[in-house]
């Protein structure tokens, strides 16, 4: 029979992974650690979850409190628990991923010494197993563009076919055929409406203008090359 006083005590934190599309580039926001350990070194934002709070509600405040930003829809990614994780003591971390266009400059706060979002393509090594949960954020992010409507979120309010290829292709890391990609949104039921307006931002000949459609989940679904 266990009691208690077998078991070593823990904690429970908080950690994020916030991407956006900035400069043709997937980025991250990372903050720079103001404390031990890790003192210096990038990581996720994040922090101990508080006696009195959910974990849900310790994900919106350290956000909040490390970077300034606010108001994100956070999504569970996972739960972390290697033993070795935190050289601190035992800590179990639940990973959140927030996916979002036209997010403010971050400003560091409480433990945090400065924020940024940077690249992913250019991030190195984070502190804590934080580079495993950014890879496991990414191919989240990857796999909602091909099941989901997430990629038009993050195209203006009324956006050309080639506009949207492009976050698809910053995302996913690959080239797609416009003509290809062309045919298998606009097959999509409810992913796009056409406005019946044009443009000529992207260049060479006026651009069918859409904004997008009601479609929750896409079928057929966009695989990836």
């Amino acid at each position: 029979m266990y009691s208690p006083s077998d078991f070593p005590p823990f904690a429970v934190t908080v950690d994020l992974v916030v991407l956006t599309v900035r400069g043709d580039e997937l980025c991250v926001l990372v903050v720079r650690r103001g404390e031990s350990p890790f003192l210096g070194q990038w990581a996720l934002p994040g922090g101990f979850v508080q006696v009195s709070e959910s974990v849900d509600a310790a994900a919106v405040r350290e956000l909040r409190e490390e970077t300034g930003v606010s108001g994100l829809h956070l999504e569970q990614l996972g739960t972390y628990g290697e033993p070795s994780r935190d050289p601190r003591m035992r800590v179990v971390s639940v990973a959140y991923l927030a996916l979002a266009a036209g997010l403010p400059v971050p400003v560091a706060g409480t433990d945090a010494a400065s924020a940024a979002f940077v690249p992913v393509a250019e991030v190195s090594e984070l502190a804590f197993d934080h580079s495993r949960i950014l890879e496991d954020g990414v191919e989240r992010a990857r796999a909602k563009l091909e099941y989901t409507p997430l990629g038009a979120e993050f195209c203006p309010a009324e956006f050309t076919v080639a506009e949207l290829r492009r976050v698809y292709e910053i995302v996913w890391g690959v080239s797609l055929d416009p003509r290809n990609f062309h045919r298998k949104v606009t097959g999509v039921e409810g992913l796009l409406v056409p406005t019946g307006e044009t443009t000529s931002r992207d260049g060479g000949r006026p651009a069918a203008l859409f904004r997008r459609g009601t479609a929750e989940m896409l079928y057929p679904p966009l695989a990836r090359p």
